[in-house]
């Protein structure tokens, strides 16, 4: 894998449905005019979390009106709290108030729970508007705001109510990523970790070579990593837009992920969940005869050299944690799905996993 200067153009080809992903420096200066050639919407709502929206909200109105487009920012708070039907209803009730109707669009400008709820309600709204993404964290920019998954959470589980729907286009501003805080920015690199297992050695090798120049942002080694995590995910969504097999891969990490952090009652971040996940069924894949011992050390050593966590905390139950998978919205006829590596840029997806075994990881991972 090489490094490319940006700007980076990655094309999700879905026919009809196809959009461009956007990678380069400043970029939030050019939205209006990229938009305004795209014709996408006449009229757009910015939403963004109160956070976000005070430190790019008026660069991204600026640049809407200055390529004659006119535009509403609309807030909502910060967290993963305000991501649930409440705040799709209060929106959907200020759109209404403000007149938007089925010619006007939807500018998700935030993290990956800002672009969840904002693809979400541009799927609903009117039953459907357009929308684009504008992601302003790392684990968004190569991972949530591309493929169109959109969700919401519900006291069950996280994500379980959503849709598939995808943006009219992306646009991934890497300065943006100077402003996150370090563990978002740790967060999202378990994200490009993911990558590298599930599809390319060589991304791997890449993150090996390079972990300090990525963590001190350098730009071209930035956005050569998001582009080819956008230009694996673009390949997985071409192939299975809506997770009926090879989308699945996806997952790594994830089904355990998103227990543990359910389990932590969403105290742990995203990133960091799907970190400990990884390294567990990292190990699960060697107790299983799957995975080669030597390798999951090197993904757990991956884990742990960008600062991750790698183990559950110790204070939450592990009964707990198997409850959420048991809940996961990719189970099937209550059997959990579990996405292990068979070699560092291959994994297999199986729900052929005895509960002796899970248990045993669970215990393992402390």
């Amino acid at each position: 894998m090489t490094e490319n200067k940006s700007p980076i153009l990655v094309e999700v080809g879905l026919e009809d449905r196809s959009y461009p992903i956007r990678i380069e420096q400043g970029l939030l200066a050019q939205i209006g005019p990229d938009l305004a050639s795209r014709d996408i919407a006449k009229h757009y709502g910015v939403i963004s979390d109160d956070h976000v929206a005070s430190l790019y909200g008026s660069h991204v109105m600026e640049s809407l009106a200055a390529a004659g487009l006119s535009a509403d920012l609309i807030t909502f708070p910060r967290g993963e709290e305000s991501k649930n039907l409440k705040t799709i209803a209060t929106l959907s009730s200020m759109l209404a108030d403000q007149g938007f109707d089925r010619k006007d669009g939807l500018i998700a400008l935030g993290g990956g729970v800002t672009g969840d709820i904002t693809g979400f309600l541009a799927s609903v709204y009117m039953r459907g508007i357009p929308f684009v993404q504008v992601p302003t964290t790392l684990l968004a920019q190569v991972d949530s705001s591309v493929g169109g998954k959109t969700g919401v959470d519900i006291p069950e589980g996280k994500n379980l109510v959503g849709t598939f729907y995808q943006p009219g286009a992306v646009y991934i501003d890497t300065d943006v990523l100077q402003s996150l805080p370090q563990d978002e920015l740790l967060g999202g690199l378990a994200e490009v970790i993911k990558y590298g297992v599930i599809a390319d050695d060589d991304l791997f090798q890449f993150l090996e070579a390079r972990r300090e120049k990525i963590l001190r942002l350098d730009e071209q080694v930035i956005s050569s990593m998001i582009a080819r995590c956008c230009e694996i995910k673009a390949w997985v969504v071409e192939q299975d837009e809506r997770e009926g097999d090879l989308r699945r891969i996806l997952n790594f990490g994830h089904t355990i992920g998103h227990a543990i952090e359910a389990a932590s009652d969403f105290t742990l971040i995203h990133g960091m969940a799907v970190a400990i996940g990884m390294s567990v069924v990292s190990d699960l894949a060697v107790l299983t005869g799957l995975f080669d011992k030597n390798d999951c050390e090197r993904v757990k050593d991956l884990i742990k050299d960008f600062g991750l966590p790698h183990t559950i905390p110790p204070g939450l139950d592990r009964q707990r944690i198997k409850g959420y998978l048991k809940t996961d919205k990719k189970t099937v006829d209550g059997r959990v799905f579990f996405v292990l590596p068979t070699r560092i840029g291959e994994v297999a997806v199986t729900d052929q996993v005895a509960e002796a075994d899970i248990d045993a990881v669970l215990s393992l991972a402390s």
